[in-house]
């Protein structure tokens, strides 16, 4: 007799196309078909999803899962759907109508997978509704909102703690892309997890090309990245609605299909814009952090940050975003220490807020709010291999190939930072003008002295007569001022609260004047041209050929397929199976249910109209120029 096991393979197969699972999806499966409480951490693009989905495909019972936005809810039902699995979602976005389909769909027992925010299970004899439907299990997606010492905490994840007094029995598997290892146990205390199954992804992104670099002219900057993926989707990350219009206008005006997106627009406006880049009709979505947690595109090939992230934790969930395909796909941040500065500001009026409301918590959270803060302004100024510093700061260890030969992937181990010459010398000169300063002025003042400013200032402080006054004038603003950033971010000067923070020496920078400890300043070169192409890398990771003209065809077959059916691209093939299909070549159903991520409903449904499109395509290339 087939086992469960084999059988929800032969069920991946037949739905999702998918020949074989990952090791850890495989386990954290297996934990589900054994009714085990699990954590599961996997990066973005790691396939969490199908831990909780292939489960249902076998089991009986209902297999409810808690997800935070309705949009993200909405696509994963619609690509579900797509593929045959029974899957519906109950939302406040739903109508009358369909909220009485789904529950009369629920009743029948004609479900295996429920979709539902975290809000729906407080509501009122709501999870004994759920028991009458047969609740299996559940799983918990986002998982980091229920913690304190995460990013993105959410209050209403807390009451899925009750449920564990509510229905002992209950197997609860809990999913999540970004959770260091205190915000992991947080997790299980929080869910009462019990001897639960834990299961740690490698946190490492290998297609993701990162790169980071002081913030100069930011719309020639962000351009740039724009142009070097021509016709591909990207996200560009700002910090505030009025930086968002007043780039999305720019970037618009030199010709980019972008559109703003924020908090301050009307939900129809934003939905509109979120439909566009679903749908492929604009390329760039400028954006604040609102946007992005309910996005399932795959095919995004860039992620730009035009200022700095408050955290580590935010930063990897937002790159994560981008090439959620496993294809090549590059994250660039644009920073200045004046992000800092304003993070910082935030952070200690908002906890002088919390203290005034009366709040126990204030100075914890934001002395853990500014430790992560600056986690990652470290991370933004020193030259350490930037997925080295990624898979570290998450609790894991680089192997010994990366500890050694670097990744190849970002723009320290492709060479595109250069050591300053004299680099101990110019950090002693910064550093001794500070202390000249009497560790009493910011960094635009010191910048000043060291360049020789003649302003009323310099006389009026008397910092024009000593030594170090002009003591770098050969250099431009802008570079000194990157050097004292870099020293900031290395913990060789730091910085007091407030408004007008002034900088003073570490017992770090203490030691590295006296010449105790070594310092390395860097420059930022021109990024070398490494882009890789979608199609080509996933037709080459299988030993094979992609055609590039076909695979482009093959993407507006699929734009146009969706228009039909009003759903979102990705949802009819993505970019990984197209480029497959390019290079194959299928001419029948079995070649084309050989390729990965294709099931059989989608060979049925699609397959014809895909099969007649390439064999169009490659009759007509072949035809004689009939010109000729």
């Amino acid at each position: 007799m087939e086992s469960l096991a084999d059988q929800t393979a032969a069920a991946v197969r037949r739905h999702f196309g998918f020949q074989s699972l990952r090791p850890l999806q495989d386990r954290a499966i297996r934990a589900a078909l054994e009714g085990r409480d699990a954590l599961v951490v996997l990066p973005t693009g790691g396939g969490k999803s199908l831990c909780f989905q292939a489960p249902a495909l076998v089991q009986n019972g209902l297999v409810v899962v808690v997800s935070p936005l309705i949009s993200l809810m909405k696509d994963q039902v619609d690509g579900l759907l797509a593929s045959g699995v029974r899957a519906a979602m109950l939302s406040s976005a739903q109508g009358p109508a369909e909220l009485r389909s789904v529950y009369e769909n629920l009743e029948a027992e004609r479900l295996d997978l429920l979709y539902l925010a975290p809000e729906r299970l407080a509501m009122n004899g709501f999870i004994e509704r759920l028991d009458e439907f047969g609740m299996r299990s559940l799983a918990v997606d986002e998982a980091h909102c229920i913690s304190h010492w995460g990013h993105d905490f959410r209050p209403e994840y807390r009451r899925i703690g009750e449920l564990r007094e509510r229905r002992p029995d209950l197997s609860i598997q809990a999913y999540t892309a970004t959770a260091t290892p205190a915000v992991q146990l947080d997790i299980v205390a929080q869910l009462g997890l019990r001897d639960p199954e834990i299961l740690v992804g490698d946190f490492d992104r290998p297609n993701l090309t990162y790169r980071v670099m002081p913030r100069r002219q930011l719309v020639d900057q962000v351009l740039a990245v724009v142009q070097s993926h021509s016709g591909e989707a990207g996200i560009v990350y700002c910090l505030s609605r009025k930086a968002v219009d007043s780039l999305a206008s720019k970037l618009a005006a030199k010709g980019v299909r972008c559109q703003p997106y924020h908090a301050g627009m009307t939900k129809e406006r934003r939905t509109s814009v979120q439909d566009d880049f679903q749908g492929e009709r604009i390329d760039v979505v400028v954006a604040t952090v609102a946007f992005g947690m309910g996005i399932d595109r795959t095919d995004v090939r860039f992620v730009v940050h035009a200022s700095l992230p408050k955290g580590v934790e935010q930063y990897s969930q937002e790159t994560g975003r981008a090439g959620r395909d496993g294809l090549p796909a590059e994250c660039v941040l644009l920073h200045s220490g004046a992000d800092y500065h304003n993070w910082k500001h935030l952070m200690e009026r908002s906890a002088e807020e919390a203290r005034a409301r009366g709040s126990h918590n204030a100075e914890v959270e934001k002395e853990a709010g500014l430790s992560r803060l600056g986690d990652l302004y470290g991370f933004a100024t020193n030259a350490l291999c930037r997925h080295r510093f990624l898979l570290e700061y998450f609790g894991q260890k680089a192997s010994p190939e990366l500890r050694q030969a670097g990744c190849g992937a970002c723009d320290v181990c492709l060479g595109e930072l250069s050591r300053v010459p004299d680099s101990q010398v110019l950090a002693q000169k910064i550093l001794s003008c500070v202390v000249h300063c009497g560790q009493r002025y910011g960094a635009g003042h010191i910048t000043d002295v060291l360049r020789g400013a003649d302003t009323q200032r310099m006389h009026t402080t008397g910092h024009s007569q000593r030594s170090t006054h002009g003591l770098l004038k050969e250099y431009s603003a802008r570079e000194v001022r990157g050097w004292i950033e870099q020293l900031t971010g290395r913990n060789l000067l730091a910085s007091t609260g407030g408004q007008y923070p002034t900088l003073y020496l570490t017992k770090t920078g203490v030691a590295a004047l006296r010449g105790e400890e070594e310092v390395d300043l860097f420059v930022t070169q021109k990024p070398k041209q490494t882009r890789r192409k979608a199609a080509a890398s996933a037709a080459a990771e299988e030993g094979i050929v992609a055609d590039e003209a076909l695979f482009e065809h093959l993407r507006d077959v699929r734009r146009a397929l969706a228009r039909e059916r009003g759903v979102p691209p990705y949802l009819i093939f993505n970019d990984r199976t197209l480029a497959l299909m390019s290079a194959l070549k299928p001419a029948a159903d079995d070649d084309l249910l050989a390729i990965k991520g294709v099931g059989e409903k989608k060979a049925a449904d699609l397959g014809p109209r895909f099969l007649a499109e390439i064999a169009e395509f490659c009759a007509a290339r072949s035809r004689p120029d009939r010109g000729a």
